[in-house]
């Protein structure tokens, strides 16, 4: 395992949850009278009735939530997903700026901590089976840092919150792409096709948009569809298969608005372990309000993967 590409993935997710959160729920005309120029730092991130609430260079859920899954592996030295899921359910009933409705209900679902599982299976019933948010794909980086049970865990900690198969496969092809990359692996088209038949056929298509189509035929910023695991599944996997660098690939993805800090979130974490922590531009690392804290976290777990053999 490369660890300057470890320290990219969890960097990368943090930047990109904190550059798009400059042009979350924003439409590109939006973006374009915004910021003319497209957004590309974090000092120009304007401070309107949403985005005041964080300071700048500062993350969101997407990335508190991913941190709640360290501290639990942290404090057991196993993936044990029970402790993530009190982790969350504590996070909860902190103060979670920004959390996601379909991952409050279930984390406000009476005995979610016994149960967890069970909660989020209610609750996707609920829906009738049809809420496939991207709550879950935005916190799993940081299991595809791990040696054993990639996809185990992936499906685990995804049903924490998200039962939808569409959001479990999500979880998977992003958790063992990234798992590839530290390993200075590549994961072909053909693979991740064949994962996604493994959990929801309707993955297939947005495969063949990141892989074959300008990103903007993702209509990242519509309405009626932003917030969806598959969308932001298919961001990711445009940076991995379109991207030049680490800046390329964000900057792409986050000034195509929508729900851009979770989708900068995963495209960030995906470019981190393309190309390593080394790689990404200085004033994205240094300009996170919380970036000591990450730093001690990173270094911290990813110390505990190497003597564990996790």
């Amino acid at each position: 395992m490369n660890k300057d590409k470890m320290l990219g993935v969890i960097y990368g997710q943090a930047i990109g949850d904190a550059l798009g959160l400059g042009t979350e729920f924003l439409n590109k005309n939006e973006i374009k009278r915004l910021y003319p120029k497209g957004i590309s730092s974090y000092e120009q991130i304007i401070q309107d009735y949403h985005r005041m609430r964080w300071k700048k260079g500062d993350w969101t859920d997407d990335t508190d939530q991913m941190l709640c899954i360290a501290n639990a592996i942290i404090n057991d030295k196993s993936i044990k997903p029970l402790t993530v899921a009190k982790e969350l359910y504590n996070w909860r009933y902190g103060r979670p700026m920004g959390i996601g409705e379909h991952t409050l209900k279930v984390l406000s679902y009476p005995g979610y901590k016994e149960n967890p599982e069970i909660a989020s299976k209610i609750i996707w019933e609920q829906s009738g089976k049809q809420s496939a948010a991207n709550g879950a794909v935005m916190r799993t980086s940081i299991l595809g840092l791990f040696s054993n049970n990639i996809e185990m865990n992936a499906e685990k900690i995804c049903k924490l919150t998200h039962y939808d198969p569409r959001c479990v496969g999500s979880c998977v092809i992003v958790t063992k792409l990234i798992n590839k990359l530290i390993n200075n692996l590549e994961i072909s088209s053909d693979d991740i096709f064949e994962i996604a038949g493994n959990y929801d056929n309707r993955i297939i298509e947005y495969i063949l948009f990141a892989k074959e189509k300008q990103i903007d035929y993702l209509n990242l910023d519509d309405d009626n569809s932003m917030g969806y695991t598959l969308k932001t599944l298919g961001a990711g996997l445009w940076t991995y298969f379109n991207s030049t660098s680490f800046e390329d690939g964000l900057l792409k993805v986050v000034n195509e608005g929508g729900d851009a800090d979770t989708n900068g979130a995963v495209a960030g974490s995906i470019l981190g372990g393309k190309y390593g922590y080394s790689n990404i531009p200085e004033k994205y690392i240094l300009g996170l309000v919380r970036g000591e804290y990450l730093g001690k976290i990173a270094e911290t777990i990813i110390s505990l993967i190497f003597e564990m053999q996790i």
